[in-house]
C-alpha cells in the first residue's frame, strides 16, 4: 500500500491583514503538515499548488520554505508538487529551484513512481489556453499498480468550477485512480467517471468566508486497488473568532460590543459580522476594542443595507482624465514614454501584470530603436500629437492588450459577501493573475506546461 499526504494552498508569504504574524502562520500551517509526515512515516508528501502566496515570495519565506523541505529530505520522504497559479511565473519555477536543491520533484508528463504508484502532474493552465490543451501523458510504468494526477485548477464538480473534469479524464492517456487537486480551499471529494477526485482545503484560513478549521488529506492506494481517502485537521493553525451579531431595530454598538466580550480573543483574528436592522455602528470602535482585549487582528463586516440619514449634499469634482492630459502633456515626454504611462494607466491590464508588461515593451522598444528614450522633442503643452491614455479613453479607443484576471482563489475559496472582512488584506487570499495568456503555438500540449 501506497500511503500519501495530499495538502496544497499553503500560500507561504501571504501578509493577511497587513500583520507580519499572519505571514509567519502560514508558513509554520506548513511546517505542521511537514512534521505530520515525518511523525506518520507517509510515503511522499504530495503538494498541488499554491505552495507561496506570489510569484516573488520574499527572501524569508524562501528560506523558510527550504528548511522546511529539508526536514522531508532527512527523512527521504519525496515531495511532489505542480505549479499553481498564485505562484506562476513565466519562466523557470520556484519548484525548478527546489527540484536542483534536490528538495522537490515537480511532476508532469512523466510518471513518479512511489511503491507501487505512479504520480503525474498538470500545473495550472488559464482558461484561454484550455481547449487546445491535449491530455498527454507517459504510459504507466509496469511496477505501477495504481496512477494518480496532481493537478490545479477550479474542476467540476465542485464549486466555482470552470473546468471539465470528465473532458481531463476521457481524454487522458492514462487511467487515473484519484485525481488530486489545488485551488478550491474548501476540502471535498466526489466521484467522477469511476475516479476519486478530491480537494485538500488550504493550510491556512486565507478569507474571512473559510472558517472551517484547516487540513489536509491522508490518500491511501491499496494493495487491492481501491482508494480510500480521509481527512486530518490542523489545530495549530491561528485561531479565529467569528461574531455574528443580529441587531434588532431598537439595538445598535452597545449590543455588539457586548457580544464581542462574551470572547476569549487573545492572540485571535476577530471577524465581527453585523446583520439585521438596528442603528448604525462605528467599526472602528469595535476593532479597538476586540484589540485591547488581545486579539491579533479585527475586522468588521456591517452586511445591513442601511439608509443614508446625513441631508443630500451636492459635491462635484474636476475630471481627473482631464488633469491627467494636462500633466502629461506639459512633461514633453518622448513618443516611448508615452506608450508606457499608457500601458501603466490602462484601466484593462490587472496591477499584478503591469511590471512584467512594462518591462517587455521597453525591451521590444530598445530592440527596435536604441534612441526610443533620448529626451523628447520639444513641444507645446496643447500640441495635437501629444496624447495620452485619457485621451484614448476620451476617444473611445482601443486600451492596451487584453490580460485576464480570474478570480480567486480565493477564488477558489472566498465569497465576495465576505471580501469587507478582508479589506485590510490588500491583496485577496487566493485572487488568481493570468499573466501567461500570449501563447505562441496555435496548439498546446501538456508539455508546454511542464
Amino acid at each position: 500500500m501506497t500511503r500519501v499526504i495530499h495538502t496544497g494552498d499553503t500560500h507561504i508569504g501571504y501578509q493577511q491583514y497587513n500583520s507580519p504574524e499572519r505571514r509567519r502562520d502560514f508558513l509554520e500551517a506548513f511546517r505542521s503538515v511537514v512534521e505530520d509526515a515525518v511523525t506518520d512515516d507517509v510515503d511522499a508528501v504530495i503538494h498541488a499548488g499554491d505552495l507561496f502566496h506570489d510569484r516573488r515570495p520574499g527572501l524569508v519565506d524562501l528560506q523558510g520554505t527550504v528548511e522546511v523541505l529539508r526536514t522531508l529530505s532527512d527523512a527521504d520522504i519525496p515531495f511532489l508538487a505542480v505549479v499553481g497559479n498564485h505562484e506562476s511565473k513565466r519562466d523557470a519555477q520556484w519548484l525548478d529551484l527546489f527540484a536542483d536543491l534536490g528538495l522537490a520533484t515537480r511532476l508532469g508528463a512523466e510518471p513518479v513512481v512511489v511503491d507501487d504508484t505512479a504520480f503525474y502532474g498538470l500545473d495550472f493552465v488559464p482558461r484561454s489556453r484550455r481547449d487546445d490543451l491535449t491530455y498527454d501523458f507517459d504510459a504507466l510504468p509496469a511496477e505501477a499498480a495504481h496512477a494518480s494526477l496532481v493537478s490545479h485548477g477550479l474542476f467540476e464538480p465542485f464549486a466555482h468550477a470552470d473546468w471539465d473534469t470528465e473532458t481531463v479524464l476521457a481524454e487522458s492517456t492514462v487511467d487515473f485512480d484519484a485525481v488530486l487537486l489545488g485551488d478550491n480551499h474548501k476540502p471535498d471529494t466526489a466521484e467522477v467517471l469511476d475516479t476519486w477526485v478530491t480537494y485538500c482545503g488550504s493550510t491556512e484560513r486565507a478569507s474571512a468566508s473559510e472558517r472551517a478549521d484547516r487540513g489536509y488529506n491522508f490518500v491511501d492506494f491499496a494493495d487491492d486497488g481501491t482508494v480510500g481517502i480521509s481527512r486530518r485537521g490542523l489545530p495549530s493553525t491561528r485561531e479565529f473568532v467569528f461574531v455574528d451579531v443580529e441587531l434588532a431595530a431598537d439595538e445598535g454598538i452597545d449590543r455588539v460590543q457586548e457580544r464581542v466580550r462574551q470572547h476569549d480573543l487573545v492572540d485571535a483574528v476577530v471577524i465581527v459580522t453585523v446583520e439585521g436592522e438596528g442603528r448604525p455602528i462605528a467599526p472602528a470602535a469595535i476593532e479597538e476594542l476586540a484589540i485591547d482585549r488581545g486579539a491579533l487582528v479585527a475586522r468588521v463586516n456591517d452586511r445591513r443595507d442601511l439608509p443614508d440619514e446625513d441631508e443630500d449634499v451636492s459635491v462635484s469634482f474636476a475630471n481627473p482624465d482631464d488633469a491627467v492630459r494636462e500633466r502629461v502633456r506639459e512633461m514633453g515626454l518622448s513618443d516611448a514614454a508615452l506608450e508606457i504611462d499608457e500601458t501603466v494607466r490602462s484601466g484593462d491590464l490587472a496591477d499584478s501584470n503591469v511590471r512584467d508588461s512594462v518591462e517587455r515593451r521597453v525591451r521590444d522598444l530598445l530592440e527596435d530603436d536604441d534612441s526610443a528614450f533620448e529626451p523628447a522633442p520639444e513641444r507645446r503643452p496643447d500640441d495635437e500629437d501629444v496624447t495620452t491614455v485619457a485621451d484614448h479613453l476620451t476617444d473611445g479607443a482601443e486600451s492596451a492588450p487584453e490580460s485576464t484576471d480570474d478570480a480567486p482563489a480565493e477564488g477558489a475559496a472566498s465569497d465576495s459577501a465576505d471580501a469587507v472582512a478582508d479589506a485590510g488584506d490588500g491583496d485577496g487570499a487566493a485572487g488568481t493573475d493570468d499573466p501567461d495568456e500570449t501563447a505562441d503555438a496555435d496548439t498546446a500540449s501538456l508539455g508546454d506546461f511542464a
